[in-house]
């Protein structure tokens, strides 16, 4: 599997102690939209591809008595579809329930849009290996930041929201 980076305890992106996953494609949407760039994770896709296993995540993960959820960010997980489904799904096979967070710019409705070749939409797929927490919505700048009660975590625009699929 190819990342940007990993972080083994994080307490920011979660309301739980989380390892996260920095994902490495991302189709820079929301720079697009604004016209310039306000991607907060720019720099990262500038820096080199980590090759890692996704058994050694796994273990990494499980082994950790402090991280209760798995969190995929930046750049955005979905432009890694199959990989982020394939260490979830890893997860999951170690008899793991912890929440997996993803992190994303895409709009519920794109989301809802994307398929696989075999015309399987992702979050159906998705939505097997729960509990799953999307967070959606592109970071549009100059609003105000709000509260968001799934995440436990402050959200920088108001079009961007949480939900848990169970």
């Amino acid at each position: 599997m190819l990342i940007k980076g990993i972080i083994d305890e994080d307490f920011i992106n979660y309301k739980k102690p989380s390892m996260v996953i920095m994902c490495r494609s991302c189709t820079f949407k929301c720079d697009k939209e604004c016209g310039k760039q306000v991607c907060q994770n720019s720099a990262l896709a500038n820096s080199p591809d980590i090759e890692i296993n996704y058994s050694d995540i796994i273990n990494k993960y499980l082994n950790n008595p402090i991280t209760k959820a798995l969190v995929f960010s930046g750049l955005d997980p979905f432009d890694d579809f199959i990989d982020m489904y394939f260490l979830i799904q890893m997860l999951r096979l170690n008899n793991c329930k912890d929440d997996v967070v993803i992190y994303t710019g895409y709009t519920e409705d794109e989301i809802f849009a994307m398929k696989t070749e075999n015309r399987i939409r992702y979050i159906d797929i998705l939505k097997t290996l729960s509990p799953v927490i999307i967070k959606y919505g592109r970071f549009i700048p100059d609003q105000q930041s709000h509260y968001d009660e799934i995440l436990g975590v402050n959200l920088a625009s108001n079009n961007q929201y949480a939900i848990k699929y169970e």
